[in-house]
């Protein structure tokens, strides 16, 4: 059950309210228990959330979530979001690094539900009229104190917006859209995967240091990557809150509230990445966040230890990796687990194919690969590859014979010996020294000889064939392993 907070003295979240009860099949249900400002009276039940408004404000609420007659999985504040930044809907969590002049106590962090954040706003840019905007807040106001998991979900950013009922009942949409879902974002993002999140799960979560109030950074790992974020602590909050090493306490809620193992850091902060570090927490950049996607984060964290870190250069592959299939013991020798066998890849013949078609032969090793390292920016394969080791999964002699593929369109004949241990490609190619003894005149007639065209030279043709030699290049493989 999700427990909806509306409040009457916030003429836009009154307004969604309105919204809601519209476009859902409620039932009104009374509640003499409490009084009518503080949930009580009427109240909305439909499938999978409840409804109740509040007389006071919610950032001066203090916690809502005892008036509602369920065990709320998360609450989700529907609100105004003011200030200067036109249409824009938006969603974030709440506290306080540092004073309280918004509600909520001062260096006191809310319970996040960064799951559910990334979930509304995915369904606000689907549900948004023309001209707004959509995004994610830092963490900036109260309440601090809630038993529950919870998010503000805000319509901005002023009295023409609040009124909007096209956009109101966007929000009430996208509020909707959240029905069956928790508060974190697992790796099988149902209910029942919500509902059982545990001390041992590893939601997909990441707390966000530095950055404007609007966070353009967290908001694109939100909606640009497989993984959510939880409390935001903007620039200005950072300045509030003070020196990292004085302060460990809410930095390290900051992850607990978040159920984050790692941070993402907008800016150059090195005390703050150390005290990071120091709490047993990882600081990663936005790239690694992007390239790990869904990948098991046992098997990433393997991979990095084997091949090498995500901001080095290691990257994915297509082939996927169940995190059933993971074997994260302290067993694995030399890269070989239940699940992956860590190999090098055939430099030189890798390389000759890249010569010819960078392109083609990254994708011929990432078609194949689990995860494969990199150079130059991530752009060319280097170094290691990983293969899954499921028997009908894609291996080695895959790769080999994608990058025979990409050697063909260079090459008359290209033949792959595993008794000789190698690839071996044949060519008859243009001899720039013979054409010169047969008098031909470097510049555009080499080119034509080149392209398999005869030349005049003196009132004799010289043939391709005549400038021309054959040449065989041997590329070493592990003939072993296409056996």
């Amino acid at each position: 059950m999700i427990a909806i907070v509306v409040s009457r003295a916030d003429g836009a979240s009154a307004h969604i309210g309105e919204r809601l009860l519209e476009v859902g099949d409620w039932t009104a249900r009374e509640d003499g228990s409490r009084p009518d400002a503080d949930g009580g009276g009427t109240y909305y039940r439909t499938e999978g959330f409840e409804l109740r408004e509040f007389d006071d404000l919610h950032i001066r609420l203090s916690d809502p979530t005892a008036a509602f007659d369920c065990d709320p999985a998360f609450l989700a504040f529907v609100s105004r979001h003011s200030g200067e930044t036109g249409r824009l809907l938006t969603a974030h969590v709440t506290g306080n690094f540092g004073g309280a002049e918004y509600g909520g106590e001062p260096e006191s962090l809310a319970r996040a539900a960064p799951g559910a954040e990334k979930r509304v706003v995915e369904a606000l840019a689907r549900h948004a009229p023309d001209g707004y905007e959509v995004g994610i807040e830092c963490t900036h106001h109260g309440p601090t104190d809630v038993a529950v998991p919870s998010l503000f979900v805000e319509l901005g950013s002023d009295e023409p917006q609040w009124e909007d009922p096209d956009a109101a009942r966007a929000v009430a949409r996208a509020v909707l859209d959240l029905r069956g879902t928790g508060a974190d974002l697992t790796a099988d993002d149902d209910a029942a995967a919500a509902d059982a999140a545990d001390a041992e799960s590893r939601p997909r979560h990441v707390v966000g240091f530095g950055g404007g109030h609007y966070a353009p950074r967290f908001t694109r790992i939100v909606r640009e990557t497989e993984w959510a974020v939880g409390h935001v602590g903007a620039d200005w909050a950072l300045g509030e809150l003070g020196a990292p090493d004085a302060n460990r306490r809410v930095i390290e809620a900051a992850f607990e509230r978040s159920r984050a193992e790692r941070a993402v850091i907008d800016g150059d902060r090195p005390d703050l990445a150390a005290v990071v570090e120091d709490l047993g927490y990882g600081v990663v950049s936005e790239t690694w966040v992007r390239e790990v996607g869904d990948a098991p984060l046992a098997l990433v964290e393997r991979l990095e230890a084997e091949i090498g870190p995500v901001d080095d250069g290691l990257r994915f592959g297509a082939v996927a990796v169940d995190d059933d299939a993971v074997d994260n013991d302290a067993g694995a020798v030399d890269g070989d687990s239940d699940a992956v066998r860590v190999r090098d890849l055939p430099a030189d013949l890798l390389a000759r194919a890249q010569g010819l078609d960078a392109d083609a032969a990254r994708a011929a090793v990432e078609r194949v690969a689990v995860a494969f390292d990199t150079e130059q920016g991530g752009t060319r394969a280097a170094g290691r590859v990983a293969f899954a080791t499921a028997p009908e999964a894609p291996g080695y002699a895959d790769l080999i014979e994608g990058l025979v593929g990409v050697l063909e369109t260079g090459y008359d004949a290209v033949e792959v010996s595993p008794e000789e241990g190698a690839v071996v490609a044949r060519e008859t190619a243009f001899d720039p020294s013979l054409a010169a003894e047969r008098g031909v005149p470097e510049g555009p007639a080499f080119g034509r000889l080149a392209d398999r065209e005869p030349v005049e030279v003196d009132g004799e043709t010289v043939t391709p064939e005549a400038v021309s030699r054959a040449r065989t290049d041997r590329f070493p493989i592990d003939g072993a392993a296409l056996k």
